[in-house]
Parts: structure tokens; sequence; C-alpha cells
């Protein structure tokens, strides 16, 4: 049964991370400061709209890389 240990694990973390990401979906709206940040583009034309949230993708990846830093240490 050992050789299924590793494999459990990653079940278990991919697992986790697919809760928090779905909470972060349902959740999404009532964060205040998510993709309204300065740096955030968003070009509106007439019958279209073009949104690119480049400071709230660099934030999050600063996030998530510090929790992982800390999760392996």
């Amino acid at each position: 049964m050992n050789n299924f240990e590793p494999l459990g694990r990653i079940i278990i973390i991919a697992g986790v991370i697919l809760v928090a990401f779905g909470l972060l979906l349902v959740f999404l709206d009532k964060i205040p400061f998510i993709g309204k940040l300065p740096g955030d583009i968003i070009i509106k034309k007439k019958n279209f709209t073009f949104y690119f949230p480049i400071v709230t993708s660099i934030l999050l990846s600063l996030i998530i890389s510090l929790i992982l830093y800390l999760l392996r240490k």
C-alpha cells in the first residue's frame, strides 16, 4: 500500500486547490480589490469590451508562490 501514498497526497492537494479555486469563483464579486487594481487594463468600445487584469494576476501569482514556498519549507 505504500506505493500509493504519494499519489494519495497529490490527489488530496489537488482537491484542496480545486475547492479553494471554486470558493474563489463563488465569492469573487465580494472580494473588493480583485480586478479593480490600478494597472488592470479595461478597454470599452461600442460593442466590445477588453479586460486584462495584469496587476491582479501578478499579485495573485505572488501570493500563490508565497503559499507554495511556505508549504514546501
